[in-house]
């Protein structure tokens, strides 16, 4: 068997096994197709067995001969696909023994209960078939919090149930209404059926609350991941080439250059009417799928991106009224997945009013600020699911995901997109202090420097953004340490890719086709940077910088 296939069988089997044991997470990136009926499986002896069972895979990768990027034993993509499993194997590891979420995070049984329930009511057409598995999601309930209260026993974070306590408040309600919700879109032996196998996991999630409330003086205070840990995950999975002091510096310099942005264009248009936000939001939907037209054109006009007809459409809906009590439990959209890139990704908007929160604010006044962002996910993943290379279909970290959606932002908003719509412009760079903000709130959060309520505090003086927002972001920052600055660091990679780009096309006396680059960065943008620079340019210089991080720790 050649190298180049015994990766892609190993890289096969890993991903099979993966999308069994992978938790869910409300993060909408790394969500997988599941299986039919999935069960998420977390008792202690199911851990044992997994850390058994991730020891046999990164054997399996250690024990095959790739060389090194400077002394190549296969060709170049494999090589590359060999290191995207090292990624993903890694990632086990940071999930099970480094951040510990089974073990210290109450929400993360949140997330294997109703969180699955979540995400299964996503799809735009919810049938007989989706409530079937919600009876089956429902009846495990029990088992999996039980199972959760002994992981947590003794191991759980305090602020972290805290949290966990404050989303449930209204579980019982919440339950019962998607339920009734759900009852009317079936026959009436189905509803009675989905009534019944909610009363118990209603109980079981009530019960589950009070053990926390009854726990919660008893358990431990947050304890930051600290400098070593946090660089571990750069240089093992997400294969960032910056040390925490680089990150923190990235940070800092992008927060004092969008909020010299920011005034100065709200300065310039001071005296330009803020236009209103739809009445409602069938108004809003019919508004965002004429943009999203127009988006797509802006692209293939400026030469920027591609947009093959095989392309499907980013929309919105109205949120429906199943969803809309649970909404808490992640990204109210569906990207749609690796079996379902000829239909469209749909995002869901609340009905519009003068209150609404951060981003549905911003995204109710020019829908455009939702499409040069989650538009961009959607586009990215559906080409990325399509690479002919299967390995890289794959999701491994955000860094590339959420930074090239980000740059996307500045990149449409340089190219003239927001020219039309002048307050759009402040919000781009709004957007951009407080992805800036993360980075430093990240970097800090994870070195133990400051807690939740400062980050909290600080996120919404800042930026601004309202309490809750700001307050949801730094429970995340804190509980997936790495995953805030993707935004923010990814951009900053991608730039400096296009930067080198340019110059070498010109030193070699040819024209920089700039939607050749956009076009293979968003078909790739599964796979971390640094390889992506050593494929496009044949630079290993960001793979040789890990390294030598690596051999420093």
């Amino acid at each position: 068997m050649s190298l180049a296939i015994e990766i892609e069988k190993l890289g096969s089997d890993f991903w099979n096994w993966r999308t069994l044991q992978q938790p869910r997470s409300h993060d909408d990136i790394p969500r997988l197709e599941r299986v039919a009926n999935w069960k998420p499986a977390w008792s202690p002896s199911d851990v044992a067995k997994y850390r058994t069972e991730i020891k046999d895979f990164e054997n399996r990768w250690r024990g095959i001969d790739v060389g090194t990027s400077s002394s190549l034993k296969v060709d170049k993509a494999s090589w590359i696909d060999h290191q995207l499993i090292g990624t993903a194997i890694h990632r086990v590891y940071w999930e099970l023994d480094y951040i510990k979420i089974w073990q210290e995070q109450p929400r993360f049984y949140i997330d294997q209960t109703i969180g699955v329930l979540f995400d299964l009511l996503l799809p735009l057409k919810i049938t007989e078939k989706e409530v079937k598995e919600a009876i089956f999601i429902l009846g495990n309930t029990k088992e999996i919090l039980d199972h959760g209260r002994t992981n947590l026993e003794g191991n759980s974070v305090g602020p972290y149930a805290t949290v966990a306590i404050e989303l449930l408040e209204n579980i019982e309600e919440q339950i019962m209404t998607t339920v009734n919700e759900l009852g009317k879109l079936v026959s009436e032996s189905l509803a009675t059926e989905l009534k019944s196998a909610a009363a118990p996991a209603i109980t079981a999630f009530i019960d589950f609350r009070e053990w926390l409330k009854e726990n919660l003086n008893s358990m431990k205070p947050i304890k930051a991941i600290g400098k070593e840990k946090y660089e571990w995950f750069f240089n093992n999975i997400a294969l960032v080439p910056f040390s925490t002091s680089e990150l923190r510096l990235i940070g800092e310099i992008e927060w004092d250059r969008a909020v010299t942005l920011e005034h100065l264009t709200a300065n310039k248009y001071r005296n330009v009417l803020v236009p209103p936000i739809p009445k409602t939001d069938v108004e809003q939907v019919a508004d965002e799928a004429k943009a999203e037209l127009q988006v797509r054109g802006f692209y293939e006009k400026e030469g920027i991106l591609s947009q093959p007809n095989s392309l499907k459409h980013y929309l919105t809906a109205p949120l429906p009224a199943y969803l809309a009590p649970i909404k808490w439990l992640g990204v109210t959209d569906d990207l749609t997945g690796q079996s379902r890139v000829d239909e469209d990704g749909y995002s869901y908007v609340p009905k519009p009013h003068n209150q609404l929160p951060y981003f549905y604010a911003a995204n109710a006044r020019d829908t455009r600020a939702g499409i040069v962002h989650e538009g961009a996910h959607y586009q990215q993943l559906a080409m990325s699911w399509r690479h002919e290379r299967k390995l890289r279909r794959h999701y491994y970290d955000s860094g590339v995901n959420e930074g090239i959606a980000f740059y996307n932002e500045e990149l449409l908003l340089a190219a003239g997109l927001f020219d039309d719509a002048v307050h759009s412009k402040t919000v781009m760079y709004n957007f951009m202090k407080l992805r800036a903000m993360r980075v430093i709130v990240d970097v800090a959060l994870a070195t133990g420097e400051i807690d939740i309520p400062t980050a909290t505090a600080y996120l919404e003086r800042k930026v601004p953004m309202d309490h809750g927002t700001a307050y949801e972001e730094a429970v995340f920052f804190s509980s997936c340490p790495g995953q805030a600055l993707t935004y923010q660091i990814g951009k900053t990679q991608i730039i400096k890719l296009f930067s080198d780009a340019v110059s070498r096309e010109r030193a070699n006396s040819k024209d920089f086709d700039m939607k050749k680059f956009h076009d293979y960065l968003w078909l790739n943008g599964n796979v971390p940077l640094s390889l992506l620079r050593f494929e496009y340019l044949d630079d290993p210089s960001e793979i040789a910088a890990i390294e030598t991080a690596k051999s420093k720790n």
